[in-house]
Formats: structure tokens, C-alpha cells, sequence
């Protein structure tokens, strides 16, 4: 019951706020570019010194092998809830695949460290989120807003997370314990992505002329490519009316 208020309130806000030409949404500018240069700040003095004792190197030996198996694992964590948001969306073959992926990995691959699935049965992850569900569904796309410390989101997106995160249905195949290791290792594995592709992120954020632009328009292009839209398509929901009959 409060999820489906939640949504219609994302629903409403989205129908009521203006879509520009170019297809972005952006009211919260001002307070956005704040937020974003927040980010900025907090990547330049904590996360990039801290990270830095783990970048680096070849792209082999144990290091990268470490880093690999922890993105690996993050990953596999996380099917459950992408099969169970595939079948939400009415995509049962996607579901099985992402199934049959959990499975094969964490008999075949040490719990998930290792991805034979990949390699051995071309069973490649199809990624989704409730984001994605809640698109199918015919939910709004919403303005465009900058988090901090997760970063660019939509309004869909940003309730899409929140929802992955607390419904998440690895937490009933685990114990409580269990279950806070879990959320432990994939916030590790957005860790080591951030350090593996550090070197484009740290282009875009820090070498950019204008990194707030940059970084909304290739968040949307990418976002919507994602669901199946065109790169600077305006939401086909944009002027959705949740009480209309």
C-alpha cells in the first residue's frame, strides 16, 4: 500500500514538472550543481585516497584478481532481485537466464567469486533493476536529480533503488547475519568498480570544463539506451496522468 502511494506521488511530481526540448528534466539545477559539487569534493579528499592503495598495477597478479572476484560476487548477490524484477516485468526468459547464471556461479564458481558462466555456458548477466519495472509499468521518468555520494539518479531511478535495497530477496535466502555480509560485499563491489574504471570516471568528473552537464547528459543517454529508449528521446510518460480514470 505505501509503495503504490510512493509511486503515484513519483508519478504526479513527474507529470507536473516541464521537459525541455533536448529531452532533459532538470528544475532542481541549482540545488543539483550544489549537490554535485559535494561529490566532487568528497571523491577529490576521501574516496580517491583511499582507493588508492588498490589502483594501479597491470591488470594482472593478485591484486586484480582480488578486485575481480569481489565485483563477481557483488554481482552475483544481486541476480535474485533482477530475476525477481523480470518477472515484474513480465520477461520470464530473462528471469530463467539470470536463474540458471545464480545457479551455475554459485555451485560452479565458489558462491559467485568466480563467473563460469560467463565463460563456460555464455550465460552473460542480463542486467535490470526496479527502476527498469516501474519504466514497463508506465511510471514517469521524473526530474533529474544528483544524490550524494550515489550521484546522478532520476525520480523512477532514485525510488527504484530504495526499493532494490529494502525488498531485496537475497535477504530471505540468508540469515542475519548472513544478510549484512552480503550488503557489505556489494557495496564493495560499487568500491572496486569505481577503481577499475577510475580512470574514465576521474576524466569526466575532474577533467571536464562543466562535469555537472557532462555527466547528466551521458547519465540519460545511457539510462535510457538502457530501457530501450532513444538516447534523447522525451520519457514517452512525460505527461502521464495518474488519476486520470
Amino acid at each position: 500500500m505505501r509503495l503504490g502511494l510512493f509511486l503515484s506521488f513519483c508519478a504526479a511530481l513527474a507529470a507536473c514538472t516541464p521537459v525541455r526540448q533536448d529531452g532533459i528534466n532538470d528544475p532542481l539545477e541549482g540545488m543539483n550543481r550544489r549537490v554535485h559539487a559535494f561529490n566532487v569534493g568528497m571523491d577529490e579528499k576521501v574516496i580517491r585516497p583511499l582507493t588508492a592503495p588498490i589502483r594501479g598495477g597491470d591488470g594482472r597478479g593478485p591484486g586484480n584478481a582480488l578486485k575481480i572476484g569481489v565485483a563477481n560476487l557483488g554481482g552475483n548477490l544481486s541476480l535474485p532481485g533482477k530475476v525477481a524484477n523480470q518477472l515484474l516485468q513480465g520477461r520470464p526468459v530473462r528471469a530463467a537466464h539470470n536463474t540458471f547464471r545464480f545457479f551455475v556461479n554459485t555451485t560452479l564458481g565458489l558462491g559467485g567469486v568466480l563467473d563460469p558462466a560467463t565463460a563456460d555456458f555464455d550465460l552473460p548477466e542480463i542486467d535490470t533493476d526496479f527502476g527498469e519495472t516501474m519504466y514497463v509499468w508506465g511510471v514517469p521518468e521524473g526530474p533529474y536529480l544528483v544524490t550524494p555520494f550515489i550521484g546522478p539518479v532520476t525520480t523512477r531511478d532514485l525510488v527504484g533503488k530504495v526499493v532494490d535495497w529494502v525488498f531485496d530477496p537475497t535477504d530471505h535466502l540468508l540469515g542475519e547475519t548472513e544478510e549484512d555480509v552480503s550488503k557489505v560485499i556489494r557495496i564493495a563491489s560499487k568500491a572496486v568498480d569505481r577503481v577499475r574504471f577510475g580512470d574514465s570516471f576521474d576524466s569526466i568528473m575532474h577533467g571536464s570544463a562543466d562535469s555537472y552537464a557532462q555527466i547528466r547528459l551521458l547519465y540519460l543517454m545511457h539510462r535510457r539506451h538502457e530501457l530501450g529508449m532513444e538516447a534523447t528521446e522525451i520519457d514517452p510518460y512525460a505527461e502521464f496522468d495518474p488519476y486520470a480514470e
